[in-house]
């Protein structure tokens, strides 16, 4: 007896403040169009990111278009940029979460030993470039 299995598309979208990808579930099922934030973290931070990422997301668009096209950027340098010497630190996973908004626009790919990686699941160092078209 041959089963037959149904081709089932599961629905993403990425979240508003870090832009990591959220995976539909059964008891969004009525809700899924207002689902904005993966978590209760990102939905308490949502204040925050929305101060603050447009600038992250144009520090790294700035910083990028400095560079030749197809050169890439570390999320460090953006951080540096906008923090003085002892406070960049803190700024790495604000700008990581601007860069993941902008893999999700469409603007931007995260790189590891040159080849494009998922945003939601790098781990590690990771280097910034302009989507190329």
């Amino acid at each position: 007896m041959t089963s037959l299995r149904r081709a089932c598309v599961i629905p993403e979208k990425p979240c508003a403040a870090c832009g990591r990808t959220i995976t539909w579930r059964k008891k969004w099922e009525r809700d899924w169009e207002h689902v904005r934030f993966c978590s209760d973290a990102c939905r308490r931070a949502k204040k925050s990111v929305l101060n603050t990422g447009a600038t992250l997301e144009a520090e790294i668009l700035s910083k990028l278009g400095e560079r030749a096209r197809g050169a890439t950027i570390c999320p460090s340098e953006v951080a540096r940029s906008l923090a003085n010497e002892d406070e960049w630190r803190a700024l790495m996973e604000p700008v990581r979460q601007a860069a993941r908004r902008l893999v999700a626009k469409g603007v931007l790919d995260i790189t590891q030993g040159g080849h494009v990686v998922d945003a939601s699941t790098a781990k590690g160092p990771i280097r910034l470039r302009l989507r190329t078209r």
